[in-house]
């Protein structure tokens, strides 16, 4: 499984020919390297509906002719642009052929907001990602903050790698986010949603650091960094 880390909380998963995005957002981040028309997929996963997350689900999904996944509301949204969507909500499975993706439980917010008209659309709940694909489980956390039950998403899959906030603010911070990789036991830890903006600021290496002193393995991925996932990750 090949893995891209394009940038805040965007990450491409590529197996064999086939190949999912998780929360497309580079037109409107500083930090990233690769352009939207650049991206290839089948499918486009929504962790959950605020703009640093959707905000080129709609051009990537368009172009490849891919199919959005998103929560019940989400989803129709989508829809609603003409868009292909395949709808799911916490605890779901929906099957990509190449790989299945479950949507697990995220504590956070999740909203489309329309800042000339003053309103807000309710996108659903937010979530995550548990995705399984050739022997190996990546988990996505989507923005969300410290939860028990994190242990028991760790003590139910074996986790090879992880993609855990740790921006603070809107999300963990990254105190929060290395309690949350001891409960999810994975065996590689990314970062993710951080340095974007200044609000979320973080020392990503001192975060890797952290989670060393724990005896748990972390790496940092610059935007458009490519990262071979096999079995035997350590």
């Amino acid at each position: 499984m090949e893995i891209v880390y394009h940038g805040h909380s965007c990450v491409q998963l590529t197996v064999g020919t086939h190949s999912l995005v998780i929360d497309p957002f580079l037109r409107g981040n500083p930090l990233a390297v690769t352009k939207p028309e650049e991206i290839k997929a089948e499918y486009v996963l929504l962790t959950h509906a605020h703009g640093d997350h959707i905000g080129d689900a709609e051009p990537v999904a368009r172009q490849n002719d891919a199919t959005v996944v998103a929560t019940y509301e989400l989803a129709n949204y989508m829809a609603w642009k003409g868009l292909k969507t395949k709808e799911i909500n916490l605890g779901g499975t929906v099957d990509l052929g190449f790989a299945k993706a479950k949507m697990i439980q995220a504590f956070h917010s999740s909203g489309i907001v329309l800042g000339d008209e003053r309103q807000i659309i309710y996108g659903g709940m937010p979530g995550g990602f548990i995705i399984k694909a050739e022997g190996l489980t990546v988990l996505h956390a989507g923005d969300t903050a410290l939860f028990g039950d994190m242990k028991m998403i760790g003590d139910r899959y074996d986790i090879d790698l992880a993609f855990l906030p740790i921006g603070d603010n809107y999300t963990m911070g990254p105190e929060d986010a290395v309690q949350a990789a001891e409960w999810f036991g994975a065996k590689l830890v990314v970062p993710v949603h951080y340095n974007t903006f200044d609000l979320i600021k973080q020392d990503a290496e001192t975060f890797v650091r952290m989670l060393a002193e724990k005896g748990l393995k972390g790496k940092v991925m610059a935007p458009g960094e490519r990262l071979l996932l096999e079995k035997n990750t350590n």
